[in-house]
C-alpha cells in the first residue's frame, strides 16, 4: 500500500525534509531512483533530452561502482545527482550504524549534498545522524510518486499518478531500474510531453 502523492500530516511529521519546491513558480523537479543502470539510464537520459529536461538522479552507490560510464554520462548531460545509499537500505529495517555507513559509502563516490531515503522510509534518530556526519545534506522526499515500480499497474495508470497530483514546485519520483521500465518507457515520455505543454519547465534540485 502506498499513496501517489504526500498528504499534510506527513509533511507535519517530518518538517524538516523537502517535500516540494516553490509553489508560485511553475516548475517541476523530475527525479530518478535506483540507477545507474544499463538501457534504463540511458533511456530516461535521451528522453529528457528531447525536452531539454534536466533532472535529479538518486543513485544506488553500489550501481555507481558497477556502471560508472553511465553514471559518468548523467553528469555530462548536465543532470544532478543524489545519495540513495549504497545498496539500498530501509531504514525502518536498519539498524542506525549499518544505515549511516551505507551512506558514507555511497557518499564516496557521488559526490552531493541531496539525500533521499529509499522506500521513503528513515527513523528520526537516521535523520539526526545523518545531519550530524553531513551538516550540508538536504534530505529530499516527494509529493508526487509515479508508482512506475509498481507491476500490477497499466503504464497509463502511471501517466495519470503523476497528472492528477502534480502542481507548481512538485517532486516528481520515478524509477531508472530494471523492475520500472515496463511502465517508465511509456510513462516519462507521456508525462514529459505533457507537462510541456501545459507549460511547466523541467529543473534539478
Amino acid at each position: 500500500m502506498y499513496l501517489t502523492y504526500s498528504p499534510f500530516w506527513l509533511r507535519w511529521l517530518y518538517p524538516t525534509l523537502t517535500w516540494h519546491k516553490n509553489r508560485r513558480e511553475k516548475f517541476v523537479y523530475l527525479t530518478f531512483d535506483d540507477g545507474p543502470v544499463p538501457v534504463v539510464t540511458p533511456f530516461v537520459l535521451n528522453s529528457l533530452k528531447d525536452f531539454n529536461a534536466k533532472a535529479t538522479f538518486f543513485c544506488i552507490g553500489d550501481n555507481v561502482s558497477k556502471y560508472p560510464d553511465i553514471y559518468s554520462n548523467v553528469l555530462s548531460a548536465g543532470h544532478a545527482v543524489g545519495n540513495h545509499t549504497f545498496n539500498h537500505l530501509k531504514g525502518w529495517e536498519s539498524s542506525n550504524e549499518e544505515y549511516i555507513n551505507s551512506v558514507k559509502m555511497c557518499n564516496d563516490l557521488v559526490e552531493s549534498n541531496l539525500f533521499r531515503p529509499p522506500y521513503g522510509r528513515i527513523r528520526k534518530k537516521q535523520i539526526s545522524e545523518i545531519r550530524t556526519h553531513f551538516p550540508e545534506m538536504k534530505i529530499i522526499m516527494w509529493d508526487v510518486l509515479s508508482g512506475d515500480f509498481d507491476d500490477s499497474l497499466k503504464p497509463d495508470q502511471v501517466v495519470k499518478n503523476v497528472l492528477k497530483n502534480v502542481k507548481n514546485g512538485s517532486i516528481i519520483v520515478f524509477h531508472d531500474s530494471v523492475k520500472a521500465f515496463p511502465r517508465l518507457q511509456y510513462a516519462l515520455p507521456a508525462v514529459l510531453e505533457k507537462l510541456h505543454t501545459q507549460g511547466y519547465t523541467f529543473k534539478m534540485l
